[in-house]
């Protein structure tokens, strides 16, 4: 294998066979491609792009280029979610415990945050002695004994896919259909799934701003997961805000405990995490239909025995037996709340979501820079939904800060990106749209 000659073939908008493809990610994993070939090459793919069954060759190579997991031991389907990213996006959290109370296995392998969007590890390292990285012993046991493990990945899993997008982070070829695709599902073929749900964001606050982007993504995904061999369907979300009533760390955490203990009813939140729920479900084959798995979710969360899974899992991960019981003996609070006034009377009718993350990782919520360290105290919470009726001074939302100048700064900023207008506006629902297996 030539690297030089498989960068031509696709710098000439060739389609590269099977072969080349895994030739080319095997010599990318041990370490015998340059920095230079690596970026040529994803490059001429930003460029050219690549056919379905090249994304499918490139996703696979990618998924056995480490460790690969199997699950043959656990009598329950192996299914997962993924996200494209949000803010106040902490579905995962309880939708892993609802789908695990359901029947389901969920061996949930998650990221950090990445720009304006939170990450569910970031998240759950708000929770002290919660491990995000076992060992694969107890990751294993985990998912046996409780139905649902949410950890982050290792090194040994679809390693291909870290050394190429370390590359295209800074190459400028992160925004590749192509190598988007292949980069989320080589991981999720990698953790043993037999379905996947995902969920591709929309709007201010998601990559894919416009709606043709967000299905050209969301059906690339569902095309190459299937063809894959993994049973695949994407749901296209609103993120034109937060979706949440908070954003943070710790903050989300919050209310997560309080979405389980049932105190988040007729919210978008429990609408996305029961769409999820049932997506999953019926795509596992343990629901007859979108509706009997919604209503399986429903009374798992109503029951107690999605929060009953949650505890579970947080305990056995190194976490404290009595969060959901005792939350503020080790959530950490920020020293500094304070509300963010309406400017005048009217109805809540817009904001850039972008910029109300951006917020949480000025008060110190997320990264800028790979190294940061991320306090987990600071954030947003209370933030009133989209179309809500104001009056003014009613608080929008309640900042967490470190400090008390951050807190100026960051409700200054909050106060400016709010819209009101003195009529109600019509709020979309918060699943867009549903992508299925053609």
């Amino acid at each position: 294998m030539i690297p030089q000659e498989i960068i031509r073939q696709k710098r000439n908008g060739e389609t590269l066979s099977e072969g080349d493809i895994q030739s080319f990610i095997a010599a990318l994993a041990s370490g015998q491609l340059s920095e230079g070939q690596i970026g040529a090459f994803a490059m001429a793919v930003w460029f050219k792009g690549m056919s379905r069954e090249e994304v499918v060759a490139l996703t696979l190579a990618m998924a056995h280029s480490g460790d690969t997991l199997s699950w043959t031991d656990i009598d329950r389907p192996i299914a997962d979610k993924h996200s494209t990213g949000g803010v106040g996006d902490n579905v995962s959290l309880m939708l892993a415990p609802i789908a695990a109370a359901c029947g389901l296995a969920v061996p949930m392998i998650s990221g950090r945050g990445l720009g304006h969007t939170g990450g569910t590890l970031d998240k759950l390292e708000a929770i002290p002695g919660y491990t995000i990285t076992p060992d694969a012993t107890l990751f294993r046991k985990v998912v046996k004994d409780v139905g649902c493990a949410i950890i982050g990945q290792t090194g040994a899993l679809a390693p291909a896919d870290g050394k190429l997008y370390a590359v295209r982070d800074v190459t400028a070829t992160v925004d590749s259909i192509p190598l988007i695709t292949a980069s989320i599902l080589s991981k999720k073929l990698a953790a043993g799934l037999q379905t996947l749900v995902l969920d591709v964001k929309v709007g201010s606050g998601a990559f894919m701003a416009e709606p043709k982007d967000a299905e050209t993504l969301a059906r690339a995904l569902v095309d190459v997961a299937n063809s894959a061999g993994v049973r695949t369907s994407a749901l296209i979300t609103d993120m034109n805000q937060p979706l949440a009533d908070a954003a943070g760390n710790a903050v989300e955490i919050r209310n997560c405990l309080e979405f389980l203990a049932g105190g988040k009813k007729n919210t978008r939140l429990e609408a996305a995490v029961l769409a999820f729920a049932a997506e999953m479900l019926m795509k596992s084959g343990l629901a007859s239909s979108l509706r009997d798995g919604e209503t399986r979710a429903a009374d798992a969360l109503a029951s107690g025995r999605a929060a009953e899974k949650f505890a579970r899992m947080v305990h056995l991960l190194g976490g404290p037996s009595d969060l959901l019981q005792a939350p503020d003996k080790y959530l950490v609070k920020a020293p500094v709340t304070k509300p963010v006034p309406a400017p005048r009377p009217g109805w809540l009718c817009g904001c850039d979501v972008r910029e109300i993350g951006m917020t949480v990782v000025d008060l110190g919520g997320g990264r800028r820079h790979p190294d940061d360290r991320i306090d987990h105290r600071v954030g947003i919470s209370d933030i009133l939904p989209l179309g809500t009726a104001v009056e003014q001074g009613d608080p929008i939302a309640l900042v967490h800060a470190a400090s008390e100048a951050s807190a100026d700064a960051a409700v200054a900023a909050l106060t400016a990106n709010y819209r009101i207008d003195e009529r109600q506006p019509a709020i979309p629902t918060v699943v867009c749209q549903r992508i299925a297996a053609r």
